[in-house]
């Protein structure tokens, strides 16, 4: 992907935001009791997980590597 000024367009780097709204949104849908309870303990590991997994990939964007 091309970088555009300082920001880099790069999908990759959206993703942190990504996972901080889908685990608001699980939390939210839980408290409206769209979701049972029991569901929405299983989902919110699984998305700090997640989150975990793209702070560990972080070197490995090939867009940033290009200077």
């Amino acid at each position: 992907m091309e970088k555009s000024g300082s920001k880099c367009g790069c999908p990759c780097h959206k993703m942190a935001g990504v996972f901080i709204v889908l685990f608001g949104l699980v939390f939210l849908l839980g408290a409206l009791d769209v979701l049972a309870p029991k569901t929405v303990s299983i989902i919110w590991p699984i998305f700090v997980m997640l989150g975990g997994l793209k702070c560990m990939m972080k070197g490995s964007c090939k867009c940033c590597d290009q200077a």
